[in-house]
């Protein structure tokens, strides 16, 4: 009796005692703020502080660790680590493309160097969901082509990205390049309802806005009633601005029986050839989609969110 009490009196010892280790194992380690970036006092030219800041950006999160669940990632609350990410991404409205890209490669680094640090982590998996989310999605008013051709293209490098998706991402790489804010947009043929037809560099307008829409669309609609509430015909008729409204897709009659409803100051017309999607001369991923010209044709604004276009034409 008494040493099959003492069999249970140690069976119960080293119970307590893995419990003891598991929950010590277990504790959720403290959360972190998302620490900010500090600044050197000599850096005093504003747009160098600014170039400063996109290149730290992440130096201390990353020099950090923590959980990494649902809740946190590397120690820092989720929605503070999306909260950071939509910040930095509005600091790489106020530089150049350049060093824009350049932070966003070092973006991804930190958060590939990170996951491999900790093979057991979520780092590359929850970040990089949350980088496409907001940099690719159509409907993100955050997406920015420009800044998401780098990182679609690292992801398609990576080891860390599943073999089966690595062609996905060099893809997006790929055509995210096309027509590069600073750059000439490319050129195309294009068909008024009469059957007489333009092209995009033929137009002669300081400023030219492209406007890919679709009959019937509810956000092309929206986007129509706003440009007719801004008032752009006196910017037309002084070529400060031409509108080209392209529709790309095949249904003609469609087209047709819903081109009269536009404004006839500007240029509606269709892709005949379909060149637009089949010679992949724009990335048009969703409908509607607004670019901003120069009077070189060079792209000011790709594909942008509806306000800030809405913005810079009142500034006109």
């Amino acid at each position: 009796m008494q040493r099959a009490f003492n069999r249970i009196a140690l069976l119960l010892a080293v119970c307590l005692a893995a419990a003891c280790v598991r929950g010590t194992k277990e504790a959720p380690q403290p959360l972190r703020p998302f620490p900010r970036v500090e600044i050197p006092a000599v850096l005093t030219d504003p747009q160098e502080r600014t170039d400063y800041g996109i290149a730290h950006y992440w130096d201390a999160y990353f020099a950090g660790s923590g959980n990494t669940d649902s809740t946190a990632v590397l120690g820092v609350p989720t929605e503070e680590v999306e909260q950071a990410l939509a910040n930095f991404i509005g600091l790489l409205d106020h530089t150049s493309l350049e060093t824009a890209q350049k932070g966003v490669k070092i973006l991804f680094k930190g958060i590939e160097t990170a996951q491999k640090a900790d093979t057991s982590s979520h780092v590359y998996t929850v970040l990089t969901e949350m980088v496409v989310s907001y940099l690719y999605d159509p409907n993100s008013p955050l997406r920015d082509e420009d800044y998401y051709a780098p990182f679609a293209a690292a992801m398609g490098r990576s080891s860390l990205t599943p073999a089966e998706l690595r062609a996905g991402y060099n893809y997006q790489a790929a055509v995210c390049s096309l027509n590069p804010r600073g750059s000439v947009a490319a050129d195309f043929e294009a068909q008024r309802p009469d059957g007489s037809t333009f092209t995009l560099h033929g137009i002669k307008a300081e400023n030219t806005l492209l406007f890919f829409s679709n009959p019937g669309c509810h956000a092309c609609g929206e986007i129509v009633a706003s440009l007719k509430e801004l008032d752009l015909d006196p910017l037309i008729a002084s070529g400060k601005l031409a509108v080209v409204n392209l529709y790309i897709d095949d249904d003609v009659n469609a087209w047709l029986a819903y081109v009269g409803g536009y404004p006839d100051s500007w240029y509606n017309a269709r892709d005949p050839r379909s060149a637009i999607r089949n010679e992949e001369l724009y990335n048009v991923r969703a409908i509607p989609s607004l670019y901003l010209l120069d009077a070189d044709k060079r792209v000011v604004l790709k594909d942008a969110d509806t306000p800030k276009v809405l913005d810079a034409l009142a500034k006109l």
